[in-house]
């Protein structure tokens, strides 16, 4: 049989180990919560008499939005002053990732729209030819950059890029045709001149 002090003994023991387990579980869950840092974002309650609260697109720190992507383009600007260009370059790039999902965003619900509210399709459609056109300015200048990083090889995609989404007619399709011109990559000017046959001439 097993004494009353054993069993005083036992009872302690678990106790105590019963105590230090909890201690462990407690600590190990609080390493595993991420902590925020210092001065971050908390989420706030929205107010529902505040217009401007139940719309966060419409703030200027977002990024998906045309604010944001104005803020990019406007640091990849003073980057390419400041001659930085490999910030340039990511300022650009992100930009024109916002744009592109804008535009393919606003296109979406313009067809998802189109047939029950013209009002809708119609505002949802020329927000998508805006921020395409959006797009390709930014597309554009990131071809310039990488040709001032003397990076040919990648300035000529985007280029053609610009061409097909604008048309060679429009004036951002005339600027990239003339840079591909002065890359080498194609050696006939257009728009012709007026000394310059627009089809070719057939041999008599």
């Amino acid at each position: 049989m097993i004494d009353s002090g054993t069993v005083r003994h036992l009872r302690t023991s678990g106790l105590i180990a019963l105590s230090i387990l909890s201690l462990v579980l407690t600590q190990s869950v609080s390493a595993q919560t991420p902590k925020l840092p210092s001065g971050a974002n908390q989420a706030q309650p929205i107010d529902p008499n505040d217009p401007s609260g139940s719309r966060p697109l419409s703030q200027t720190n977002t990024l998906l939005s045309l604010q944001g992507g104005q803020r990019l383009m406007s640091d990849a600007e003073r980057a390419v002053s400041a001659q930085n260009y490999p910030l340039a370059m990511k300022k650009l790039q992100d930009a024109r990732q916002v744009y592109n999902q804008l535009s393919n965003f606003y296109q979406e619900l313009a067809t998802s729209f189109s047939g029950i509210d013209i009002r809708v399709a119609d505002s949802q459609r020329k927000k998508a030819l805006e921020t395409a056109q959006m797009r390709d300015q930014a597309t554009y200048q990131l071809a310039l950059v990488h040709r001032a990083m003397n990076q040919p090889e990648l300035a000529v995609p985007l280029l053609v890029q610009i061409i097909r989404s604008q048309q060679p007619t429009r004036d951002l399709g005339k600027k990239s045709y003339q840079q591909l011109l002065e890359l080498g990559f194609v050696d006939v000017q257009y728009p012709r001149t007026a000394e310059q046959p627009t089809t070719p001439s057939a041999n008599k």
